[in-house]
């Protein structure tokens, strides 16, 4: 399976919001930066058919403006497992209800995806920035194990 990892784009930061944190919504900058890195992701014709995200409301605003881009909007599905504090055992469980997707997008959080994919990696360390898009071919979704194929920041995909 080939595994991405899209961390939600810039946020209103936190001393700009004052509710909940779940509802903090991206910046304008952010938005605006996200609809020009799915164009890029849209040009790269990654072959994903299937995006699910966290409940958070800038991981979903990220994964809208990325599946409208891919055409996927029907294929997009909020999974509270994405929510902080994801992590392989979650992972595990996502692969597993998702075994028959070839290409899956997931939109989420930090610290959890850098750890998550250095954990399915080997034990390596990385960061994947606002808007960051890691691929990786799952060999092995019981443990979760893989490759990483590619980190990109968001200045390549969006400069």
């Amino acid at each position: 399976m080939d595994l991405y990892f899209l961390r939600h784009g810039d946020a209103l930061g936190r001393d700009e919001w004052k509710g909940d944190d779940s509802a903090r919504a991206l910046s304008e900058e952010g938005a605006a930066r996200m609809r020009r890195e799915a164009k890029t992701l849209a040009d790269l014709s990654l072959g994903i058919s299937l995006i699910l995200s966290s409940p958070l409301v800038r991981a979903v605003k990220t994964a809208e403006i990325v599946a409208a881009a891919l055409g996927l909007v029907d294929s997009l599905v909020t999974d509270k497992r994405l929510s902080p504090g994801f992590g392989p055992p979650a992972l595990r469980e996502i692969l597993a209800d998702h075994a028959e997707v070839g290409a899956l997008m997931l939109v989420g959080h930090e610290p959890d995806f850098s750890e998550t994919i250095g954990a399915c990696i080997g034990g390596a360390r990385l960061e994947c920035k606002k808007g960051g898009v890691a691929r990786l071919d799952i060999t092995d979704p019981d443990r979760p194990r893989g490759t990483l194929v590619w980190l990109l920041p968001p200045r390549i995909l969006a400069p």
